[in-house]
Parts: C-alpha cells; sequence; structure tokens
C-alpha cells in the first residue's frame, strides 16, 4: 500500500467532493503530519512551529465548521502504532462531520476559510483524509 501525504486536494479529489456522494453527514478523518517550523507562503518571518501555526487554524475552523453546518467531532495526538507498519506516524488526528460533500467543499472554497487555512498550509507537512459515514446514517 502506498501512501502519500498531501496539503491541497487533486483536481479529481476536488471533482470528487462535488459529487453528491452519500446521503446524510460525512465524517472527515484527518491524519496530520507537522513540519517543525511554519513556513508561510507569503514568506512571513514566524517562530511558531507547525504544530503550533496548524493549532491557529484548528481554533479558526470551528467557526468556519459552524457556517456549512458541520463540527469538530474529535482530535488527539497520536502517540504510538499497535498494529501494522508504516515509514512514519502522522502527528495527529481529528475527526470533523460535515452535513454533505457539498457542505465540506462550501466551506473550504469561502474566502474567509481560504484565509483561515494560511495557517494549515504553514504548519502541515501533510496529511491524508478519509471520507467516512456512520451506519444507519
Amino acid at each position: 500500500m502506498k501512501v502519500e501525504n498531501a496539503v491541497i486536494p487533486t483536481p479529481e479529489q476536488m471533482k470528487a467532493l462535488a459529487e453528491d456522494g452519500p446521503g446524510g453527514p460525512i465524517y472527515m478523518v484527518n491524519l496530520l503530519k507537522f513540519k517543525p517550523k511554519a513556513e508561510y507562503a507569503d514568506g512571513r518571518e514566524t517562530d511558531l512551529s507547525g504544530r503550533d501555526a496548524y493549532a491557529i487554524y484548528g481554533q479558526e475552523v470551528v467557526g468556519h465548521l459552524a457556517k456549512v453546518g458541520g463540527k469538530r467531532v474529535l482530535g488527539g495526538e497520536v502517540t504510538g502504532l499497535t498494529l501494522g507498519a508504516v515509514e512514519d506516524l502522522w502527528d495527529m488526528v481529528g475527526i470533523a462531520m460535515y452535513p454533505s460533500r457539498k457542505a465540506m467543499l462550501t466551506m473550504i472554497t469561502d474566502p474567509a476559510y481560504l484565509k483561515s487555512a494560511e495557517h494549515r498550509a504553514a504548519g502541515l507537512e501533510g496529511q491524508l483524509n478519509i471520507e467516512m459515514v456512520m451506519p444507519g446514517s
């Protein structure tokens, strides 16, 4: 199994978000890997770690989620691997709920969200997003 972290969805992944998808809410499992030091696209100087920059994004994204009817479900630090093998563990796992794929697409294309996402991109080395649905929803 090939695993490749990314920060920006591919055009194919963005197209999939625009599709109807499953009925009911979707949950995005976010496997996060942070940069040692935040690196902003505009070249600004910062003493923030990648984790610190992402924490700013994490605080701001709560409002963006609420705006589209979503919410943060849980998040926490990765402390180890108990089954399987990977070359390098992720640093944190988070799960967010969106009422639909369309709601997620609406959020991630909103100009206010894109401003907050500058901190996300500055802090992340990469991530995996895994879409899931809850049985019976």
